[in-house]
C-alpha cells in the first residue's frame, strides 16, 4: 500500500452515530407494538422493515416523537437523509427539546454536506443539555471539516472529555485532528487513551499504527503490531497495511 494512500484513509474524521437512541414510547398498545417490532427490526438490521413499523406507530399516534426519531434514524441506514432529516424536525415539532432530534438531524445535514446546519443543531443540541458529550463530539467532527476549524474541534472534544473521561471516541476523533495538523505524538496519546477505554476500537488502532509510521523513522514494528490488532478486529484497511507494509 503508497504513503500516499495511507495519507488520504488518516486526513477523513469519521462520523459519530448515536449509541443506543431508543426510548420506549408511552402510547398507544397497538402503536407500541409497532413500535417494539420496529426495535426488534432496527436491530436485526432490516432497517426497511423497521421503518414500515414506525410509520404505523406514528399513523396510529402522530404526536409520537419518539418513533419519528427511529424512524429517521432507520432512514439514515437506507442512506435516505433527506428523509430522515424530516422526520427529525417533526419529532422537534413536537418536542422543541428532543436532544436526540438535534443530534440526528445534525449528523444527516453533515452526511448532506451542509456543516453550517449541522454545528447549529448540535449547538441547539448543547444549549438545552450542556452536559451532552456526544453533541460536543459530532459539533468538533463538524467543525473539523475545515481547516480554519481544527481548533475549535479539538475544544469540543477536549469538553466531552471533561463531561465524560472514558468517552472514547472523543479521544479518536481528537486524535484524528491532532493528526491532521501533523502533532503526531499528541495524535498518539489520543488514541492510546480511546483504546485504554475501548479495547476493541479497530479505527483506533488503524490511525495509531499511521501516526507511528510518520514518527518511526522507516521502523514499521509499531505501527504493523497496531494494524494487525485492528486487522484481528475486522477492519479491512488494516488488512491491506499489513500486507504491504509490514
Amino acid at each position: 500500500m503508497s504513503r500516499r494512500r495511507t495519507i488520504a484513509i488518516a486526513a477523513a474524521l469519521s462520523v459519530l452515530a448515536l449509541g443506543s437512541p431508543f426510548i420506549i414510547a408511552n402510547a398507544n398498545p397497538l402503536a407500541r407494538q409497532y413500535f417494539d417490532q420496529g426495535i426488534e427490526k432496527y436491530d436485526a438490521g432490516n432497517y426497511q422493515g423497521a421503518t414500515l413499523d414506525y410509520t404505523k406507530a406514528i399513523e396510529i399516534d402522530p404526536n409520537n416523537a419518539n418513533a419519528y426519531v427511529n424512524r429517521g434514524i432507520a432512514k439514515m441506514n437506507l442512506y435516505d437523509y433527506s428523509g430522515a432529516i424530516s422526520d427529525f424536525s417533526k419529532a422537534m415539532a413536537i418536542d422543541p427539546k428532543y436532544v436526540d432530534a438535534y443530534v440526528n438531524r445534525g449528523i444527516a445535514k453533515r452526511t448532506l454536506g451542509d456543516a453550517d446546519g449541522a454545528i447549529l443543531d448540535y449547538t441547539n443540541a448543547i444549549e438545552i443539555d450542556p452536559n451532552n458529550a456526544n453533541a460536543y463530539v459530532n459539533r468538533g467532527i463538524a467543525k473539523g471539516d475545515s481547516k480554519k476549524g481544527f481548533l475549535d474541534a479539538i475544544s469540543d472534544f477536549s469538553k466531552a472529555i471533561a463531561i465524560d473521561p472514558k468517552y472514547a471516541p472523543a479521544y479518536y476523533n481528537r486524535g484524528r485532528v491532532k493528526f491532521a495538523i501533523e502533532d503526531f505524538l499528541e495524535a498518539i496519546s489520543d488514541y492510546s487513551k480511546a483504546i485504554k477505554n475501548n479495547p476493541k476500537y479497530a479505527d483506533a488502532y488503524v490511525y495509531r499504527g499511521v501516526a507511528k509510521e510518520y514518527i518511526g523513522n522507516g521502523k514499521m514494528e509499531g505501527a504493523c503490531s497496531d494494524w494487525r490488532k485492528a486487522a484481528s478486529l475486522g477492519d479491512k484497511y488494516a488488512a491491506e497495511y499489513v500486507e504491504f507494509q509490514c
